[in-house]
Protein backbone atom coordinates (compact mmCIF):
# COMPACT_ATOMS: atom_id res chain seq x y z
CA UNK A 1 0.00 0.00 0.00
CA UNK A 2 3.10 2.56 0.70
CA UNK A 3 4.40 2.08 -2.57
CA UNK A 4 1.33 2.45 -4.14
CA UNK A 5 0.90 5.75 -1.77
CA UNK A 6 4.10 6.78 -3.04
CA UNK A 7 4.02 6.44 -6.49
CA UNK A 8 1.36 9.16 -6.96
CA UNK A 9 2.84 11.94 -5.58
CA UNK A 10 3.85 14.75 -8.51
CA UNK A 11 7.23 14.39 -8.88
CA UNK A 12 7.85 10.61 -8.23
CA UNK A 13 4.63 10.15 -11.19
CA UNK A 14 6.36 12.53 -13.14
CA UNK A 15 9.76 11.26 -13.31
CA UNK A 16 8.21 7.53 -13.69
CA UNK A 17 6.05 9.28 -17.08
CA UNK A 18 8.60 10.44 -18.38
CA UNK A 19 10.77 7.54 -18.34
CA UNK A 20 7.79 5.84 -19.56
CA UNK A 21 7.54 8.07 -22.82
CA UNK A 22 11.16 7.99 -23.47
CA UNK A 23 12.23 4.44 -22.95
CA UNK A 24 8.69 3.10 -23.58
CA UNK A 25 8.24 -0.78 -23.99
CA UNK A 26 11.50 -1.44 -22.50
CA UNK A 27 13.11 -2.36 -19.59
CA UNK A 28 13.70 0.95 -19.09
CA UNK A 29 9.97 1.61 -19.21
CA UNK A 30 8.39 1.27 -15.24
CA UNK A 31 5.30 -0.88 -16.58
CA UNK A 32 6.67 -2.17 -19.42
CA UNK A 33 3.42 -3.59 -21.20
CA UNK A 34 5.73 -6.56 -23.29
CA UNK A 35 5.64 -8.17 -19.85
CA UNK A 36 2.18 -8.94 -19.97
CA UNK A 37 -1.03 -7.56 -18.58
CA UNK A 38 -0.88 -8.37 -15.03
CA UNK A 39 2.22 -6.51 -14.85
CA UNK A 40 1.71 -3.16 -16.73
CA UNK A 41 -1.61 -2.81 -14.58
CA UNK A 42 -0.26 -3.62 -10.81
CA UNK A 43 2.55 -5.80 -10.98
CA UNK A 44 5.21 -3.55 -11.72
CA UNK A 45 3.96 -1.93 -7.94
CA UNK A 46 4.71 -5.20 -6.39
CA UNK A 47 8.15 -6.10 -7.46
CA UNK A 48 11.67 -4.06 -7.41
CA UNK A 49 12.17 -1.82 -10.17
CA UNK A 50 13.95 -3.16 -13.47
CA UNK A 51 17.73 -1.56 -13.13
CA UNK A 52 17.63 0.18 -16.29
CA UNK A 53 14.44 1.92 -14.39
CA UNK A 54 16.39 3.80 -12.20
CA UNK A 55 19.67 4.19 -14.26
CA UNK A 56 17.88 5.72 -17.13
CA UNK A 57 15.50 8.24 -14.84
CA UNK A 58 18.69 9.52 -13.28
CA UNK A 59 19.49 10.75 -16.45
CA UNK A 60 16.27 12.47 -16.47
CA UNK A 61 16.31 16.51 -15.99
CA UNK A 62 13.68 17.04 -12.89
CA UNK A 63 15.23 20.61 -12.03
CA UNK A 64 11.75 21.69 -13.30
CA UNK A 65 9.83 19.65 -10.72
CA UNK A 66 12.22 19.83 -8.09
CA UNK A 67 12.27 24.09 -8.40
CA UNK A 68 8.91 24.00 -8.13
CA UNK A 69 7.12 24.62 -4.80
CA UNK A 70 3.75 23.28 -5.12
CA UNK A 71 5.33 19.67 -6.53
CA UNK A 72 7.78 19.88 -3.11
CA UNK A 73 4.98 20.72 -0.96
CA UNK A 74 2.76 17.87 -2.00
CA UNK A 75 5.21 15.48 -1.83
CA UNK A 76 6.29 16.45 1.61
CA UNK A 77 2.87 16.19 2.82
CA UNK A 78 1.92 13.46 0.42
CA UNK A 79 1.33 10.49 2.97
CA UNK A 80 -0.09 12.79 5.51
CA UNK A 81 -2.53 14.14 2.76
CA UNK A 82 -3.57 10.48 1.36
CA UNK A 83 -4.93 9.09 4.99
CA UNK A 84 -6.98 12.75 5.28
CA UNK A 85 -8.39 12.99 2.21
CA UNK A 86 -8.37 9.70 0.81
CA UNK A 87 -9.67 7.95 3.86
CA UNK A 88 -10.63 9.49 6.71
CA UNK A 89 -12.88 12.90 5.06
CA UNK A 90 -14.61 9.96 2.45
CA UNK A 91 -15.63 8.39 5.73
CA UNK A 92 -16.36 10.90 7.52
CA UNK A 93 -18.80 12.79 5.23
CA UNK A 94 -21.51 9.99 4.76
CA UNK A 95 -21.45 9.02 8.40
CA UNK A 96 -21.61 12.52 10.20
CA UNK A 97 -23.64 14.33 7.27
CA UNK A 98 -25.80 11.87 5.49
CA UNK A 99 -26.47 9.50 8.62
CA UNK A 100 -24.63 6.13 6.95
CA UNK A 101 -23.26 3.27 8.72
CA UNK A 102 -19.20 3.87 9.37
CA UNK A 103 -18.94 0.59 8.14
CA UNK A 104 -20.79 1.42 4.66
CA UNK A 105 -18.82 4.55 4.94
CA UNK A 106 -15.38 3.28 4.86
CA UNK A 107 -15.92 0.07 3.02
CA UNK A 108 -17.94 1.32 0.35
CA UNK A 109 -16.77 5.64 0.21
CA UNK A 110 -13.39 4.80 1.22
CA UNK A 111 -11.87 1.62 0.53
CA UNK A 112 -14.36 0.56 -2.96
CA UNK A 113 -13.93 4.21 -4.57
CA UNK A 114 -10.44 4.15 -3.60
CA UNK A 115 -9.68 0.68 -5.04
CA UNK A 116 -11.89 1.55 -8.35
CA UNK A 117 -10.10 4.46 -8.77
CA UNK A 118 -6.92 3.08 -8.54
CA UNK A 119 -7.25 -0.11 -11.33
CA UNK A 120 -9.56 2.38 -13.98
CA UNK A 121 -6.31 4.66 -13.90
CA UNK A 122 -4.03 1.70 -14.16
CA UNK A 123 -6.18 0.53 -17.09
CA UNK A 124 -4.03 3.00 -18.86
CA UNK A 125 -0.35 1.43 -18.59
CA UNK A 126 -2.18 -2.08 -19.64
CA UNK A 127 -5.34 -2.26 -21.49
CA UNK A 128 -4.60 0.62 -23.50
CA UNK A 129 -1.27 -0.37 -24.19
CA UNK A 130 -2.56 -3.36 -25.63
CA UNK A 131 -5.83 -3.53 -26.88
CA UNK A 132 -7.63 -1.00 -29.81
CA UNK A 133 -6.47 0.98 -32.63
CA UNK A 134 -3.68 2.51 -33.84
CA UNK A 135 -4.95 5.60 -36.74
CA UNK A 136 -1.39 7.87 -35.69
CA UNK A 137 1.53 5.59 -35.32
CA UNK A 138 0.62 1.62 -36.07
CA UNK A 139 4.09 0.94 -35.33
CA UNK A 140 3.75 1.37 -31.40
CA UNK A 141 1.75 -0.45 -28.63
CA UNK A 142 -0.15 2.09 -27.30
CA UNK A 143 -3.15 2.46 -28.40
CA UNK A 144 -6.90 4.54 -28.49
CA UNK A 145 -9.20 2.62 -26.25
CA UNK A 146 -12.30 4.27 -25.40
CA UNK A 147 -13.37 1.73 -22.90
CA UNK A 148 -10.24 3.42 -21.14
CA UNK A 149 -11.07 6.84 -21.68
CA UNK A 150 -14.26 6.26 -20.06
CA UNK A 151 -12.78 5.27 -17.28
CA UNK A 152 -10.06 7.31 -16.74
CA UNK A 153 -11.82 10.32 -17.81
CA UNK A 154 -9.91 10.49 -20.92
CA UNK A 155 -6.81 9.22 -20.40
CA UNK A 156 -7.72 6.26 -23.13
CA UNK A 157 -6.58 7.91 -26.08
CA UNK A 158 -3.48 6.38 -26.02
CA UNK A 159 -2.23 6.14 -29.86
CA UNK A 160 -2.49 9.55 -29.81
CA UNK A 161 -0.62 10.54 -26.56
CA UNK A 162 2.27 8.49 -27.31
CA UNK A 163 2.12 10.11 -31.12
CA UNK A 164 1.80 13.65 -29.79
CA UNK A 165 2.87 13.59 -25.92
CA UNK A 166 3.17 17.23 -26.07
CA UNK A 167 -0.51 18.15 -26.52
CA UNK A 168 -2.29 19.06 -23.63
CA UNK A 169 -5.30 17.11 -24.36
CA UNK A 170 -3.94 13.59 -24.96
CA UNK A 171 -6.50 13.64 -28.12
CA UNK A 172 -7.83 15.47 -31.17
CA UNK A 173 -11.18 15.42 -29.87
CA UNK A 174 -11.51 17.56 -27.07
CA UNK A 175 -14.04 17.13 -24.62
CA UNK A 176 -15.28 13.46 -26.18
CA UNK A 177 -14.89 10.96 -23.38
CA UNK A 178 -12.49 13.11 -21.86
CA UNK A 179 -13.39 15.16 -18.63
CA UNK A 180 -9.94 15.91 -18.17
CA UNK A 181 -9.22 18.64 -20.71
CA UNK A 182 -12.63 20.15 -20.03
CA UNK A 183 -11.32 20.34 -16.24
CA UNK A 184 -8.09 22.23 -17.32
CA UNK A 185 -9.84 24.20 -20.16
CA UNK A 186 -12.52 25.29 -17.01
CA UNK A 187 -9.36 26.67 -14.79
CA UNK A 188 -7.71 28.26 -18.08
CA UNK A 189 -10.96 30.77 -18.52
CA UNK A 190 -10.12 31.23 -14.66
CA UNK A 191 -6.71 32.08 -15.41
CA UNK A 192 -4.85 29.29 -13.70
CA UNK A 193 -3.57 27.28 -16.49
CA UNK A 194 -1.65 29.07 -19.25
CA UNK A 195 0.76 27.93 -21.86
CA UNK A 196 -1.44 24.95 -23.15
CA UNK A 197 0.27 23.03 -26.31
CA UNK A 198 -2.28 21.50 -29.18
CA UNK A 199 -1.03 19.75 -32.44
CA UNK A 200 -2.67 21.63 -35.58
CA UNK A 201 -5.29 19.25 -37.72
CA UNK A 202 -2.80 19.19 -40.28
CA UNK A 203 -0.06 18.13 -38.32
CA UNK A 204 -1.94 15.33 -37.32
CA UNK A 205 -3.75 14.18 -40.68
CA UNK A 206 -0.14 14.28 -41.90
CA UNK A 207 0.99 11.98 -39.51
CA UNK A 208 -1.68 9.58 -39.78
CA UNK A 209 -1.29 9.49 -43.25
CA UNK A 210 2.19 8.61 -42.61
CA UNK A 211 2.47 5.84 -39.98
CA UNK A 212 -1.54 5.18 -39.26
CA UNK A 213 -3.00 1.72 -39.50
CA UNK A 214 -6.10 3.48 -41.56
CA UNK A 215 -8.03 2.92 -38.78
Amino acid sequence: MTEMMRHNDILEWTRDHRVHHKYSETDADPHNARRGFFFSHIGWLLVRKHPDVARKGKQLDLSDLYADKVVMMQRRYYRLSIVIMCFLVPTAVPYYFWGESFQNAFFISSILRYVLTLNATWLVNSAAHMWGNRPYDKNINPAQNRGVAFSAVGEGFHNYHHTFPHDYGTSEFGWHLNVTTAFIDFFAMLGQVSDRRKISHDTVERRKARTGDGS
